[in-house]
């Protein structure tokens, strides 16, 4: 048997088109791939075609062959026009590899890795856009639970689909799992309920969670007030991502409307989760993080952690952390760099400023889940009666950080300029020079570039692993002030490149 080798361009709505393999190279990422499939508002051409999906199954049959992994997948679908079709794609690729397929139907992200330890199955292919606007697609795949592929497999996926290497032995088998999301939804119930009367907002952005998560709330005792969860793969309000401020606004009103305890935000996906208090005041991922590290490390004792280089340094520096013995690890940002980094070294938990939080054993089983998260921020809330969500936020010191704010800058550049900020910053160090009259004392270029000053303010560049985007994140605990210095002094050596385009938000 022969299958087209994928080409990496082709003209939309013409023959070559409807009988060749469409796949752009540049939409394998570091831990997933993501292209951009069309949209009719949108001029924009394809990147990625039914049989370049097709393609994609192909080649990922052919890496479970190479890693000596069964060829058993499970397969799921985010709540998007066109995400049925792209499975199914992928699918009939997968089978032709002679991979037995277990389809579990639409799903969170977090149910398909679920169903990998519930159904027994080594590797998993969840196809979703996540966050990304309409019109682009992508998969997250693994092949060793709970952890899901990095750059090595990623890179070696992409070679073998590129250069279409397939395995079409043919032999692979289906089967669909009805019903799987009960198993998900006792799994995560099969517990006592809070014992604390808390209103809660379940905000789904009208995306997949909107099927689930409010369901689950309720199970565990919460009086849930829904916010669009119905499903509408339109996404009327805005797109469902609890990092992005249009929607943490949105939550923040709601909170305030109903007179709610707290409101949990899902991203298009479920395995992100966004936090707005009592007050109506968004906080942002990594602090909550910090607050469940406090929270964890009371019940569990000392207690290791992971956090990305996107967080806030108060994991290394808050004194109660400090002195619960609490231990941090700063790494990669990139959900697959985290769950690998919390399983290698054994973490109770890993957090990441966008919002993917995972928990090991007791708490989870490794992989990064928002409604886990949602369920750990409410246990928080149950074993600490009469506390509200805005006074243990309180509690924390003060620092000013900005959200996660994303230039454009494309696919096939955007490495290559992050590489030479990172030479213009160790070039000022190298130097001596002054960054807004203060001293630059530390480096972190484990992705990217964190600059950090004298004064403890710091700043990061790093290029998406997702998006054609950088990622520019400031925090102070000086002042405001301060963080808005450290942005525009960052944004001075971004500007010195014009290839980086506008911010999709500033402060």
């Amino acid at each position: 048997m022969s299958y087209p080798k994928p080409l990496n361009a082709i003209a939309p709505n013409s023959l070559p088109f409807e009988n060749n393999p469409l796949v752009k190279s540049t939409g394998f990422r570091e831990y997933d791939g993501r292209w951009w499939f069309g949209h009719p508002a949108s001029k924009k051409e394809p990147e990625l075609n039914l049989m370049g999906v097709q393609a994609l199954g192909m080649g990922l049959g052919a890496l479970l062959k190479e890693q000596g992994v069964p060829k058993e997948i499970v397969v799921g679908h985010d709540f998007r026009s066109y995400s049925s079709s792209i499975k199914y794609a992928l699918i009939a690729g997968l089978l032709a590899a002679g991979c037995k397929v277990h389809d579990i139907g639409l799903a969170m992200s977090p149910m398909a890795y679920f169903a990998q330890f519930a159904l027994d199955v080594p590797a998993v292919a969840m196809v979703t856009a996540s966050h990304n606007d309409n019109g682009w697609t992508g998969v997250k795949m693994g092949s060793a639970r709970p952890v899901t592929f990095g750059p090595v497999e990623m890179n070696r996926l992409k070679e073998i689909v590129l250069a279409g290497k397939f395995d079409l032995a043919g032999g692979g088998a289906y089967v669909f799992h009805e019903n799987f999301a009960e198993l998900y939804i006792k799994d995560l119930t099969n517990r006592p309920k809070i014992s604390r009367k808390l209103r809660v907002i379940a905000a789904c952005g009208n995306g997949t969670a909107g099927a689930f998560a409010p369901r689950i709330l309720e199970a565990l005792g919460c009086e849930v007030v829904p916010m669009d969860t119905d499903l509408d793969y339109t996404f009327p309000r805005y797109n469902p991502n609890p990092e992005d401020m249009e929607m943490l606004h949105a939550m923040a009103h709601a909170v305030k409307e109903q007179g709610a305890d707290v409101a949990l935000g899902f991203d298009g996906d479920g395995d992100r989760c966004g936090v707005v208090d009592n007050n109506g005041d968004e906080i942002f991922a990594d602090k909550i993080g910090v607050m469940l590290a406090r929270d964890l490390s009371k019940v569990h004792g000392p207690s290791q952690f992971v956090v990305d280089v996107k967080s806030t340094g108060l994991f290394a520096t808050d004194p109660l952390l400090k002195a619960l013995g609490a231990k941090t690890d700063y790494w990669k940002t990139g959900h697959s760099y985290i769950k690998r980094r919390v399983a290698d070294l054994g973490a109770l938990a890993g957090f990441e400023k966008s919002g993917h939080f995972f928990f090991n054993a007791p708490v989870g089983r490794g992989y990064d889940d928002g409604v886990v998260t949602a369920i750990a921020v409410i246990d928080m809330l149950d074993r600490n009666p009469g506390r509200t969500m805005a006074e243990l936020y309180a509690d924390l010191p003060k620092t000013w950080g900005s959200p996660t704010m994303a230039p454009h800058c494309a696919d096939e550049v955007k490495y290559g300029i992050v590489g030479k900020v990172v030479a213009q910053f160790e070039a000022l160090q190298a130097k001596g020079a002054l960054i807004d009259g203060k001293r630059i004392v530390d480096l972190i270029t484990v992705n990217g570039v964190r600059v950090v000053t004298d004064d403890g303010t710091w700043g990061l560049v790093r290029a998406s692993s997702n998006k054609p985007e950088l990622v520019v994140v400031v925090e102070s605990p000086v002042s405001e002030a301060r963080m808005r210095e450290m942005f525009h002094s960052v944004d001075a050596q971004l500007r010195l490149h014009p290839e980086v385009g506008a911010y999709n938000q500033t402060i």
